[in-house]
This record gives structure tokens, sequence and C-alpha cells, in this order.
């Protein structure tokens, strides 16, 4: 897996003073400034503790099968407000993303955030990254599926999935446990247990953070719906 952090520091120089101290016991393979350097802290070949208690598609050890980069940034405000990442810190994250996927049999849908291996604890690297512009130069999955797509998506598809609004999220059992057997399909850690909780909301806000930033809301709409149905049919 290449799993893609944030700092959330307000310096590039506290993230890795923090990330140098074997006392905070949290560490990654790479870390990029706001001028596009880039620092390589821990060799690939090593575990670097990053993802935390994470899981993605039935791997429990995340840190132990993924190289991390964290990217110096703020993160977004209480708003969902925040500075742009700088164009040369971009590219950089470009340039070695495409590197390290040239150098290891790393395929599309295992190119993450922090926030899809640990919804429940992080989310990073926010609503401000360009998940999509990374998509368009080989650098993970995207989709831009809408809600005309989901009728097309679900029927010849064993995931026939339902836009839940808020106030039927509850009522609804059938189609929330679609809802979570196509979360948990896609790599998501979720139990299909047809209850629309702070469980299930909270993995949906996670798939939100990474393919419907502009709607965070945890609460599967048909654009959620169809864009889940499509990375699943693509996913290898």
């Amino acid at each position: 897996m290449l799993i893609m952090h944030t700092t959330c520091m307000a310096n590039t120089q506290s993230a890795l003073d923090r990330l140098c101290d074997p006392d905070s016991k949290v560490s990654a393979h790479y870390v990029i400034d706001e001028d596009g350097q880039v620092y390589h802290l821990v060799d690939e070949r090593e575990r670097a503790w990053h993802a935390g208690i994470a899981f993605w598609d039935g791997e429990t050890d995340v840190n132990g099968c993924s190289i991390g980069i964290e990217v110096a940034h703020p993160g977004p405000d209480e708003n969902g407000e925040g500075p742009e990442f700088p164009s040369h810190q971009w590219q950089a994250l470009i340039n070695l993303s495409q590197d390290i996927i040239s150098r290891h049999p790393i395929p599309a849908h295992r190119v993450l955030a922090h926030s899809d291996v640990a919804p429940s604890r992080k989310t990073d690297p926010g609503s401000l990254f360009d998940w999509s512009g990374l998509a368009q130069k080989g650098i993970g999955l995207w989709s831009d599926c809408g809600e005309k797509d989901l009728a097309s998506l679900s029927s010849p598809k064993f995931f026939e999935l339902e836009p839940i609004q808020r106030g039927e999220a509850s009522e609804n059992k059938q189609a929330v446990e679609q809802l979570q057997q196509a979360l948990r399909a896609f790599g998501y850690q979720i139990t299909p247990d047809g209850v629309y909780g702070p469980a299930t909301q909270t993995v949906m806000c996670a798939f939100q953070l990474h393919f419907r930033s502009e709607r965070i809301d945890g609460i599967a709409d048909a654009v959620c719906c169809a864009r889940l149905l499509d990375l699943i049919s693509r996913k290898q």
C-alpha cells in the first residue's frame, strides 16, 4: 500500500522533529516540505510507524506492508478551509509517488488516505487533498460518476445500492446492509449489521473525504453510491 498523510503541524521542522524522535513512537518513510524538498527518513524495506492501528481489505498489519508519505500541511480548519498545497510540493508528491509505484507492485486501489485505513481515528490528508489530480497522473483510483449513473451501475451488479437519506438511515435495514457490504468489498473495515450507526457514518465520511470531498456528511446519497460501485468494479 501507499498511504498519504498530512502532518497537521505548523511547519515541516516540527514534523521532522516528531518523526525523528524515538520517544514519539511514530515515523514515516518520507516527508515533503512546502517547497517540494523530500526527506527520506525510513528505508522502504523497513517498517515505519505511520498508520497506527489500521485496516484495509482484510489486512491488519498496514504498517508492515505500506509506504507512508507525510505532506507538510496544517490541514483544513473547522470550516473545512485551509491553504492550497503549493505547486512545488504537489509536483514532488506526484514524482515521488510515481517512482514508488514503478518499483513496487502497488495496485491503484491500495493508494489510500490515512483516513481510509483508520477512519475512527484520522481524517488526514483531508478534504483539500486533490485525489482526482493524483489519479490523472496514474496514482490511485478515482471516480467521477454521478447520480445519473447509479441505476446502470447497480442493476447488473451484486450490490444494488440505493441512496440513503438522513431521516431514513435507521429504517431501511436492507439498504444499509447492502451499503455496508459494498464498503467492506472495497476495503473498509465495517460490519454489515444493517444499522446506520456512528460506525457506519464514520466510514462513510472517510469515503467522502477521499472520493466526494465537496460534501462530507456521512450519508450515502446517489453520488456516493454510484462512485462506490464504480470503484468496486475497477478494483483489481
